[in-house]
């Protein structure tokens, strides 16, 4: 019962926080989920996710090669 509580307040609690710190009003975000809604029945949704996650991918692979390298770099230098 107590878990159940706690669940309840935490969810009202974030609830209002998010209603007071909301970056922009709720006029503004019923309309920017409505436009996520129509890419989402359009298909066109599938094609930008695809090209977000490739970017990320692509910017995931060229951190890691500098990261390595780098630290390639100093362990050479301390032997």
């Amino acid at each position: 019962m107590k878990f159940i509580t706690g669940l309840l307040l935490g969810l009202g609690i974030g609830v209002i926080l998010g209603l007071l710190f909301a970056p922009q009003s709720g006029e503004a975000t019923r309309a920017q989920l409505s436009e996520q809604g129509i890419m989402l029945k359009s298909g066109n949704f599938t094609e930008e996710l695809r090209a977000r996650a490739n970017e990320a991918l692509t910017q995931g692979r060229d951190l890691y090669s500098r990261t390595k390298n780098e630290l390639n770099e100093r362990y050479q230098q301390s032997h």
